[in-house]
């Protein structure tokens, strides 16, 4: 009898745990599509790991870290999905855009199982949204690093997406370099106000920007 409910106890811990194993694919508001610079990324940790994204032979600027699912206050992750998970080949085709497999197939499994898409669906909306965000051309012309304000990253989207509002982008800093642009989109990829929580401007009056390798 001990024993007996010694195993009813532990089953019921563990269908607790599986169920707060991440929340219900496909039920949130909005997308955060996540930008980051990738020599700026690979000054602060890709060199160390000898990632391959950072050889310069690659020249890449912005690249998509992500298509976030996101609720107005805070995000799922890693939720249960019956979606088959993406073959090597599907997360080797978003290097161009991702700068990783790798990052390809953990931003499918944190962030693309809450899509309620399917692996193929999701990394193509997810190509889509970085190909509707035109990103400023002027940071691919810089041939030294400099310093600068989070805002004038800001203001150049905003300059070069005429759709976008200041409530709809925030920039980052890490480690003192200036390290992703997020905008808040729609499910049809408009852009829309962001969340409190995903605001979190780089008040950093003097960011490390590297320049394309």
């Amino acid at each position: 009898m001990r024993w007996a409910l010694l195993g009813l106890l532990v089953w019921i811990l563990g269908a607790k745990a599986a169920l707060a194993d991440g929340e219900k694919s496909g039920v949130f508001d909005y997308y955060v599509l996540s930008l980051s610079w990738s020599p700026n990324w690979c000054a602060r940790e890709g060199d160390a790991r000898g990632s391959d994204q950072c050889d310069a032979r690659h020249d890449h600027g912005w690249i998509l870290h992500g298509l976030w699912p996101q609720y107005h206050q805070g995000w799922p992750s890693y939720c249960p999905t019956a979606k088959a998970p993406p073959s090597r080949a599907m997360t080797r085709q978003m290097e161009d855009i991702q700068g990783s497999s790798g990052l390809a197939w953990h931003q499918w499994k944190k962030h693309g199982t809450c899509s309620g898409l399917s692996a193929v669906d999701y990394y193509e909306l997810s190509r889509q949204a970085y190909e509707r965000i035109t990103r400023p051309p002027v940071f691919r012309k810089l041939d030294k690093a400099v310093k600068l304000p989070a805002r004038v990253v800001e203001d150049a989207f905003l300059s070069a997406n005429p759709g976008l509002e200041p409530d709809m982008i925030t920039v980052t800093c890490k480690h003192g370099y200036i390290e992703e642009v997020r905008i808040c989109l729609s499910r049809d990829l408009d852009p829309v106000p962001c969340g409190r929580d995903v605001i979190r401007d780089c008040t950093a009056s003097d960011a490390l920007f590297d320049p394309i390798r």
